[in-house]
């Protein structure tokens, strides 16, 4: 129980200190159960970030877990400062980000490129959260182009793993099952059909993507994809000492050079991160309608300036392949979905948000957990990549409205998906000067010109 009682339609209770509200568990909201055990088994999704550090950063083990820490606890930032979101990575953009760091070689050279990208999005980030211009900037970007970079970085992750050196090749019969059982429960509207029948299916949607998560890990073992765990007893011992040999204040911070090849990459993750935080700001919106008892006050601006906090650390203290996203949305999903039953299941949206990355956090210092799933990180990311890809090309798919504009979109979308950020956005940019920026104009002026001869007759 918290300490603090909200009263009957009125906001959580919190300290204010400056732009954030501080909140803090068992002070200002419940821990709920629900979430913590989400929280936990998700725990293979947080630590499926260490092959891409050890593959791309050319980190040794220990010292990727010591990264991984890190990231655990910028991720408990957000509820602490006020949002009501579950942070994670900008997920679309690990495949690009993965792309750009090819042209380096792993070690220092990548470490450095890799700040350069990070850095620059919490200057994008922090620039726009202080001068509360986060919304004003995005909305000047054609659909055409959002949607572009969105189904772009949604088809980039779902290449990744379907493609010849994908997931699907390497371990096909537990990333099939695996991901259709995560499609169908959580995209299914026969399955949302069905939950509101049976009581085994309610218990499946309130834990999100655990239930495809363990039947994908359990069958990846049984049929020798993934070799059976070995499972030690104990607590980490994250390379704490050995983490400052690859940090930019050891291998030197990134070039001028690095910096203007990171650009676009930046760019793009912000805009990706920036329609997720409008999905969320939805989601938020509409339990706002449902549940009554609560008024959840959820600030883009606050949202940018923790988003921003987060990947200056990470830039300085464990440069992240992820980034620093504002949400993860399949985790919000699923907490504001068992939010919208009522005070009962979730007294309120913070206990939820709040109780998840603690938990996480905590997970990740449990070496019996941590060794279990070791051997099945790639399923863990693949797929979460592959709801984020389903995820993003819905999305995107919903920014367009005519022709021309989904002419666009799929060819930006699939020179990003295939070259990267920089060609991408280049793409996109020069179609739309070209078709729909002169379409527009031509429409404008035929418009003008008949306005003028209505006037004259």
């Amino acid at each position: 129980m918290s300490f603090y009682k909200r009263r009957e339609g009125g906001e959580q209770p919190y300290w204010p200190f400056g732009p954030f509200k501080l909140r803090v568990p068992f002070v200002h909201y419940n821990v709920e159960g629900a979430e913590a055990v989400q929280a936990v088994v998700l725990s293979v999704v947080t630590i499926s970030m260490i092959p891409l550090l050890q593959q791309h950063l050319g980190l040794p083990y220990d010292v990727a877990m010591a990264f991984v820490i890190i990231c655990g606890i910028c991720n408990m930032i957000p509820a602490f400062l006020g949002t009501p979101f579950i942070p994670g990575w900008i997920t679309p953009a690990v495949p690009l980000v993965v792309i750009f760091l090819g042209d380096f070689e792993p070690g220092p050279e990548a470490i450095q490129a890799l700040v350069a990208v990070q850095l620059l999005v919490f200057f994008i980030f922090f620039i726009l959260g202080i001068t509360k211009l986060g919304s004003k900037i995005v909305s000047v970007i054609p659909n055409s182009l959002k949607a572009g970079v969105v189904i772009g970085a949604g088809l980039a992750a779902l290449i990744g793993e379907i493609g010849p050196e994908g997931t699907l090749g390497s371990s096909p019969i537990s990333f099939i099952i695996g991901g259709l059982l995560t499609v169908y429960f959580m995209f299914s509207l026969s399955f949302k059909n069905l939950r509101q029948k049976s009581k085994i299916a309610e218990t499946i949607s309130n834990y999100g993507m655990v239930p495809a998560f363990i039947v994908a890990i359990i069958i990846g073992i049984a049929v020798s994809e993934y070799p059976m765990p070995d499972v030690e007893w104990g607590i980490v011992s994250p390379a704490f000492g050995e983490m400052w040999a690859y940090l930019p204040f050891s291998v030197g911070f990134p070039t001028l050079e690095m910096f203007m090849m990171a650009v676009p990459t930046a760019i793009i993750a912000y805009i990706i991160a920036y329609g997720d935080i409008i999905v969320g700001d939805t989601l938020i919106e509409r339990v706002n309608d449902i549940r009554k008892d609560e008024e959840i006050e959820n600030s883009i601006d606050r949202v940018h300036l923790i988003t921003s906090v987060r990947n200056f650390i990470h830039a300085l203290f464990a440069p992240y392949p992820g980034l620093a996203g504002p949400i993860w949305t399949a985790a919000t999903a699923t907490v504001i979905e068992r939010y919208t039953f009522g005070r009962k299941a979730m007294d309120s949206v913070y206990g939820g948000a709040g109780t998840f990355h603690i938990a996480n956090f905590m997970a990740l210092f449990l070496l019996p957990l941590v060794t279990f799933f070791q051997p099945v990180l790639p399923i863990g990311l693949s797929l979460t990549l592959l709801v984020t890809g389903y995820l993003c090309v819905q999305v995107g798919m919903e920014q367009v409205h005519t022709n021309t504009e989904r002419g666009i979109a799929g060819v930006t979308a699939a020179v990003l998906a295939i070259h990267g950020a920089a060609y991408g956005l280049i793409t996109g940019i020069v179609l739309y000067i070209l078709i729909e920026k002169v379409s527009k104009k031509s429409q404008e002026d035929t418009h003008s010109d008949n306005l003028e001869k209505k006037k004259i007759g």
